[in-house]
């Protein structure tokens, strides 16, 4: 007679204690490309949301909205490969924004380049100006280097208040030459297509972060943002991977200076100021910095409010209220400052950092099963 062994079948875990997946997480990882679907189609909307809009969403002047806010959408989440994802505070990251800008507007206005030639030879000098500047201010570090940046980013508005060479147009700024254009980016009936011009740039730097977050080098550059000194132990150079991460973001942000100059038809000597990198990164704050999309959803909502108040500040809405009211809800700068506070107070992780409090808050108020006696 043979003994036979039988193996005893697993313990069952009961049902509430197994983490079920939920309908959200199942579809977590397609709401990306339902929202890509989302705005490429938005433009054959007609919809048309008072207090949001001033008129229809396929409107011009609500599609230009529309497009710079996804201009620095894409602005933020390339700063926050510097900021959020190497730990480099850079306060001269608007330097190669300008560069885009100036240096597209220039070469077709001034030397009357076709677009696709001034666009390549601008991204192509803004990456090489990245490249550059970052060798040398990249051998400092701390307060050091966001001073060095900064003081790079000074020499740059200094040069193109002064117009440098006749070229910039000083505090004028330079209107650009849209006779040299492709006629589907000129008028204001082709304003979908600078939109979609827009959305396409948004994609691409999104693209290029991910890619690089998730690759080995992206891996390096989160270990140099917690400690440094870990990666030199390891025998890893961190100044070539720092010069790497922003010469990439300059290169991005050159990028979109080209589809900018596009979009409001010319150049102006604000873009140069170190104000506009002071808000990219308080846009990288307010979304949650290192994130995949709080950077984005940050650019989009700060430059969104940024236009919105302006129009509220001198609605009748307003200058309606008492003086001691009316007068500070005028400011833009004022709003922008009080919901910037009351978001880092309420959510110092950022927006992104709102739906994880709110998937514990439902979890928490969500009445327990008591399970069977």
């Amino acid at each position: 007679m043979t003994n036979s062994t039988l193996d005893a079948p697993p313990a069952r875990v009961p049902a509430e204690l197994t983490p079920q997946r939920g309908r959200w997480q199942r579809l977590r990882p397609f709401l990306p490309l339902v929202a890509l679907v989302v705005l490429v189609i938005l433009p054959y909307s007609t919809i048309s949301l008072p207090g949001i809009f001033e008129g229809p969403v396929n409107s011009p002047g609500t599609l230009q909205l529309l497009a710079i806010c996804l201009i620095f959408g894409g602005l933020a989440a390339g700063y926050d490969l510097l900021f959020g994802r190497t730990g480099m505070l850079s306060f001269g990251h608007a330097l190669y924004f300008a560069a885009g800008v100036y240096g597209t507007d220039v070469l077709v206005t001034r030397a009357g380049l076709p677009l696709w030639q001034a666009a390549l030879l601008t991204i192509t000098g803004g990456t090489i100006l990245a490249a550059l500047l970052g060798a040398v201010a990249l051998r400092t570090v701390g307060i050091a280097f966001a001073m060095v940046t900064l003081a790079f980013a000074q020499v740059g508005a200094i040069l193109v208040a002064r117009d440098f060479g006749g070229l910039t147009g000083g505090e004028e700024g330079l209107p650009l030459d849209v006779s040299g254009l492709p006629a589907g980016l000129v008028g204001v009936t082709n304003t979908v297509n600078l939109y979609w011009l827009a959305l396409a740039y948004l994609t691409l730097v999104v693209f290029v972060v991910h890619r690089v977050s998730g690759s080995p080098t992206g891996r390096v550059l989160a270990g140099l943002r917690d400690d440094e000194r870990r990666i030199g132990v390891l025998g890893l150079d961190p100044y070539r991977y720092k010069l790497v991460a922003f010469t990439l973001a300059g290169g991005l942000a050159s990028t979109g200076g080209v589809v900018y100059v596009l979009i409001v038809g010319g150049a102006s000597p604000h873009i140069t100021s170190s104000e506009l990198t002071l808000s990219l990164l308080v846009m990288v704050v307010l979304g949650g910095p290192g994130t995949r999309w709080g950077p984005v959803l940050g650019g989009v909502l700060y430059m969104y409010l940024d236009h919105r108040l302006t129009a509220f500040g001198t609605s009748d809405a307003v200058d309606n209220l008492p003086a001691v009211l009316s007068r500070p809800l005028s400011q833009p700068l004022f709003v922008l400052g009080t919901v910037f506070i009351l978001a880092v107070y309420f959510f110092p992780g950022g927006l992104t950092s709102l739906a994880p409090r709110l998937s514990h808050l439902t979890r928490a108020l969500r009445p327990q099963r008591t399970p069977p006696g």
